[in-house]
């Protein structure tokens, strides 16, 4: 129970003490008149309360990440407490602090036009296709998931579930933010730390009741339990799994639309660092539950090798064990709800990419439909594809993406005479393990399969290159201060 205790406070301390100093590092200024007051448009630009915004923007950016993909990660053993904790604090929420921050300073700019203005128009148009490519999955995927769990539950089509999905999504995506996104999600948001809390206090009870055992990190836990260690490589791959909770490049996605929300600077750090703490405690909760409900990480390995024991399972297993009926309403909130809370907003944020990218107004419904019927012409075309297909593509490239936004920002730093280490060494971090991963990952899992050595070694060898070409790219670009 230490080790879980410890975690959880280093990240309340890391919000606290490094979140107050990644503030001022960056000199928010409430003197400056923010996007959602000077272009208030009553659509997406509009002034909410600051609660509604950490709400809004801590449901965008976890859906079902901080619980699934830490339950994964809880199959690597207790590496996972390291990532999800050091990750979250130095890596994940000034990531999506300051992909909040920089959109706020730029109007609400989304981030293909953000990379643009700080690595050049070859990254602002790659990331164009990128980011427009990865929301669409995320929204599939969150489409294809739910439908088939509402499928199971209702013994109904799936086809006739997935209408029903994107007819909402069609919805949340053109009507003004405060009308279903603001009044609904808050709530949602509840739902999903309520149930994290209540998780939490079960285990802690049942511990000191002697009723369930939690294992402590130590020297000799430091180590990775995979069932098929050869196969899933505690680096990169846990790296990889482990993304909402420690670092996610989705969420420099969905601070842009918060960015268009906030009344003041100041709020920032409650808004997107707070909100990227949120999520590491769920996922620092969950990943403990998992890892320590069946007994151990390698006795969570043997019945999650059952076939249909996926993280869905575990979910439901534990919160009923723990919660009763009140955790069966839970997992039915989590499991189903949650992710398409996330598909919405990936579509909405797709229409607003797109809109920047032809410089759209978005005021008329005219204009929202021209943008968003074809998005979601092709989501429903996508949704075809097989979900274990559309969930490979999401992994990597979601990492990716963290890894071109840290360098955007520490150019950012850079070109404004700051401090770049802050954001270059987590940029080489991050690019050394998505290079490695593209290397030493089997085939099955979108890699080349190489030596695991070999792979890593050219991985780290690709980040130092990328520090050299940042650094030679920086002092010869423009100042942007």
């Amino acid at each position: 129970m230490i080790t879980f205790l410890i975690s959880v406070t280093l990240l309340v301390l890391g919000f606290v003490f490094y979140g107050k100093f990644i503030e001022k590092f960056f000199g928010a200024d409430n003197s400056i008149k923010t996007p959602a007051l000077s272009r208030n448009d009553g659509v997406d630009y509009i002034p909410l309360p600051t609660w509604k915004v950490f709400t809004i923007q801590f449901l965008n950016i976890a859906g079902l990440g901080p619980v699934f993909g830490a339950i994964l990660g809880a199959k690597y053993g207790q590496w996972a407490y390291i990532w999800i904790v050091l990750g979250c604090i130095f890596m994940g929420a000034v990531h999506d602090y300051f992909s909040g921050m920089l959109s706020l300073r730029n109007g609400g700019a989304s981030v293909p036009e953000l990379v643009g203005k700080y690595l050049g128009n070859g990254f602002r148009q790659l990331l164009r296709v990128f980011t427009l490519l990865l929301l669409i999955f995320v929204g599939v995927a969150f489409v294809s998931g739910p439908a088939g769990l509402l499928a199971y539950q209702t013994n109904g089509g799936f086809d006739i579930w997935v209408y029903i999905i994107f007819l909402y999504y069609l919805l949340a995506t053109l009507l003004p933010i405060n009308k279903i996104i603001g009044r609904i999600y808050p709530f949602f948001a509840a739902a999903l730390l309520l149930m994290a809390i209540g998780i939490a206090g079960a285990m802690i009870a049942n511990h000191l009741t002697g009723d369930f055992s939690m294992k402590e990190l130590s020297l000799n836990t430091l180590k990775n339990v995979h069932q098929n260690p050869k196969q899933n490589i505690l680096f990169p791959m846990m790296f990889i799994v482990i993304s909402c909770g420690a670092i996610s490049g989705f969420h420099s996605t969905q601070a842009p639309m918060m960015a268009r929300c906030l009344k003041k600077e100041s709020y920032g750090r409650y808004a997107f660092y707070g909100a990227m703490i949120a999520e590491g405690i769920v996922a620092i909760i969950w990943a403990t539950a998992a890892m320590n409900y069946f007994g151990d990480a390698p006795a969570l390995n043997e019945v999650m090798g059952i076939k249909d024991h996926n993280p869905a399972w575990v979910v439901d297993v534990i919160s009923k064990d723990w919660l009763g009926n009140i955790g069966a309403l839970f997992v039915i909130i989590g499991v189903i709800v949650l992710p398409i809370s996330t598909g919405d907003t990936a579509f909405r944020s797709a229409r607003l990419t797109l809109a920047d990218m032809f410089s759209y107004n978005q005021k008329s419904i005219k204009n929202r439909l021209i943008i968003s019927i074809p998005l979601f012409i092709l989501g429903f075309i996508l949704t075809q594809l097989e979900f274990s297909t559309i969930w490979k593509f999401l992994g990597l490239s979601n990492q990716i993406l963290s890894v071109v936004i840290l360098w955007t920002i520490a150019m950012y730093l850079l070109q404004t005479g700051k401090n770049h280490w802050f954001l270059s060494l987590p940029a080489m971090f991050m690019t050394s393990v998505c290079m490695s991963y593209v290397f030493v990952a089997p085939h099955a899992n979108g890699g080349l399969g190489l030596n695991t050595t070999l792979g890593v070694a050219i991985g780290i060898l690709f980040s130092v290159l990328s520090l050299f070409a940042f650094i030679y790219k920086g002092k010869n670009g423009r100042n942007l201060n």
